[in-house]
């Protein structure tokens, strides 16, 4: 790193709506606590003396369902803080269990953003599984550190869905959750750093992975903006939105039981009106207030939250709860704050009844604002409860127990002030943003600077930034006169131009071009060409070569090399080369110029039998002898 530079971090947060101005936190289930977290990383590391640039990869998006500021492909957040939106994908807008087919696509323009910036990034810090499989072909592509937050998991996932009596198919159907599992653990095999909010989260579910490696894991409690959350007697007015919810309630002087989430079903807010449906004595201490994301217009909305509200409605009438239960239609970000205060305000309570929780950002803010707290002893909440002793652990799926702590709450005057006080004070200590990027820089430096990795963070691949490439093939190219190779490699790698990029194309499989290309001890290049254009390498810190998926799905395509085997062995005057000579995406033969079959005449048999590929004359240097 150039010290004088400043750092350069790239924050990669593929799916759901992500913008600076009013972010529509709980629009949809992909827009939740991590498109917040991410924002606030982003402008509060540009504070940081050692930041220069942070770059927040994201998707672009042209969709008339939408805001159109989704479709802009900059966005600035601060003085050298921008959410860049890349192309990738359809042009509408896409739940993130789609997206998988698109995510080389991502790596691809990610490469070019960074091009034109001319600079490499220092750190890449991908956010959920999408994401992760992205910052880890990016890491190994660009050779440079990777860092990883999985916000949630896909084995957790999986466990629970399956928990919940839903059939193995299913699930994969509906949340192709094999795909998301593989692409976790290829995030957990390239990452440094893996950031955890909770020591639960990397003891019990980074556990399930083939790559846990604990020592990469580092607990660090997200950061939030309290000054945005703040108690009531910080304001002299009486909190905004009374109006939106009152409007619901027969008794609107009652205390609240505020639950705020996002329209998901793992936020299991069923458990939450099943437990206050059951029990009139709750219902006679308390109003239920569900602020579940936005529902202006429940029909147009995705599948899955619109499932939940639906239900949430159903449940409502089941349990005559009318007058009881206000479920407001819309709320801002800047209402969010308002609503905790005015819970507060109430003497009520704030309840996260979430079969997984990783990080709490609510019960954080909520906390923060005064308001004592029953949440879930699933993750965050656990860490939460036991530095800011403001509330009580439940267990999500236990409704009796539930029922007694919301009560119990409620209830006890002198603990509810005790535990107001204990929230604003605890999240003040242990969940500011500014002890969270303190510990954020020193974990970056101590990984640039560690002794193992400084010689291979030297030796970035520069393939992004370089403005010429010379290709040079092999066999009595580069090899053949060691004088003039060495001069070579001296002008290539010595060279004070380091816009300049060196190639190899061969036709050559991987490991016989590796083979020679050490014996005649020449440096990997920067990109590697093989099987005649069928594989594409590129050098990873200097010490070994990283596949291009992208090019390998693209030539995929139509390819049948079985039937082109098949077809080609009953041709006169072809011979099939060992096995050793084949490749994935190439099928090599000898040919004898004496018989009658020609290029054309293979083209042409190919194409009658609906055969796509490309024929390549390919001159060998020691000639075969055919008897």
């Amino acid at each position: 790193m150039d010290e004088k530079k400043g750092l350069y971090i790239v924050l990669i947060s593929v799916h759901g709506l992500l913008r600076g101005q009013e972010p529509e936190l709980g629009r949809d289930a992909d827009t939740g606590g991590q498109i917040l977290y991410v924002l606030d990383l982003a402008q509060q590391l540009i504070r940081h003396p050692d930041v220069r640039q942070v770059d927040v990869l994201t998707r672009r998006i042209h969709d008339k369902r939408i805001a159109p500021e989704y479709a802009a492909a900059i966005e600035p957040l601060a003085e050298g803080v921008n959410i860049i939106r890349l192309e990738c994908g359809p042009r509408r807008y896409l739940r993130k269990e789609v997206l998988w087919p698109y995510m080389d696509e991502f790596v691809d323009k990610a490469i070019h953003h960074v091009r034109k910036q001319g600079r490499v990034p220092d750190i890449i810090h991908s956010h959920y599984a999408d994401a992760g499989y992205v910052g880890s072909r990016l890491a190994s592509l660009l050779g440079i550190v990777h860092i990883h937050t999985g916000h949630s998991l896909g084995r957790v996932k999986l466990k629970q869905l399956l928990a919940r009596g839903l059939s193995a198919e299913t699930i994969e159907k509906r949340y192709n959750i094999s795909q998301r599992i593989e692409a976790e653990e290829l995030a957990l095999d390239t990452a440094a750093l893996v950031i955890a909010s909770t020591s639960q989260e990397v003891e019990e579910q980074y556990a399930l992975y083939d790559n846990y490696h604990p020592g990469r894991m580092k607990v660090m409690p997200p950061g939030v903006d309290l000054s945005r959350f703040m108690p009531l007697h910080h304001y002299e007015t009486t909190p905004s939105y009374k109006k939106e919810i009152s409007r619901f309630l027969e008794h609107p002087k009652k205390p609240m039981i505020l639950a705020m989430s996002r329209a998901d079903e793992r936020k299991n807010v069923r458990s939450l009106l099943q437990a206050y449906g059951e029990r009139p004595a709750l219902q006679e201490r308390a109003n239920l207030i569900l602020v579940i994301g936005n529902s202006d217009n429940i029909s147009e909305m995705e599948r899955g939250p619109r499932s939940i509200l639906r239900e949430v409605i159903m449940m409502i009438d089941h349990y005559d709860l009318y007058g009881k239960v206000a479920y407001p239609k819309h709320h801002d970000s800047d209402d969010v704050p308002n609503i905790y205060r005015l819970a507060a305000k109430s003497r009520g309570v704030f309840v996260n009844p979430a079969l997984t929780e990783p990080f709490g950002l609510t019960i954080i803010e909520a906390s923060a604002c005064g308001l004592p707290v029953v949440v879930t002893h699933d993750g965050g909440p656990r860490d939460i409860i036991r530095l800011c002793k403001n509330g009580s652990l439940i267990d999500p799926l236990d409704i009796t127990g539930m029922t007694h702590a919301l009560i119990n709450t409620l209830s006890n005057k002198g603990q509810w002030r005790r535990w107001s006080k204990n929230g604003i004070k605890g999240t003040e200590k242990y969940y500011s943003w500014p002890g969270h990027i303190d510990n954020y820089i020193k974990e970056v430096h101590r990984l640039l600077h560690k002794e193992e990795r400084h010689k291979v963070l030297s030796m970035k691949n520069k393939l992004p930034m370089v403005k010429r490439l010379a290709i040079s093939a092999i066999d009595n190219c580069l090899t053949g006169d060691e004088t003039a190779l060495k001069k070579l490699i001296k002008n290539l790698y010595l060279a004070k131009d380091q816009k300049l990029g060196f190639g190899v194309a061969t036709g050559r499989g991987l490991e016989s071009s590796l083979r020679i290309l050490r014996k005649w001890k020449i440096p990997l290049p920067d990109v590697l060409i093989t099987s005649v254009g069928s594989e594409i390498y590129y050098a990873h810190q200097g010490r070994h070569m990283v596949a291009d998926h992208s090019w390998e799905k693209h030539i995929n395509y139509r390819w049948q090399a079985d039937k082109i085997i098949t077809l080609l062995s009953a041709v006169p005057g072809l011979r099939l080369r060992g096995r050793q000579e084949q490749a994935q995406y190439r099928v090599s033969c000898f040919i004898n110029p004496n018989k009658q079959s020609t290029i054309a005449d293979v083209k042409q048999l190919l194409r009658t039998h609906d055969l796509h590929a490309n024929v390549i004359l390919s001159i060998q240097i020691n000639p075969v002898s055919y008897k």
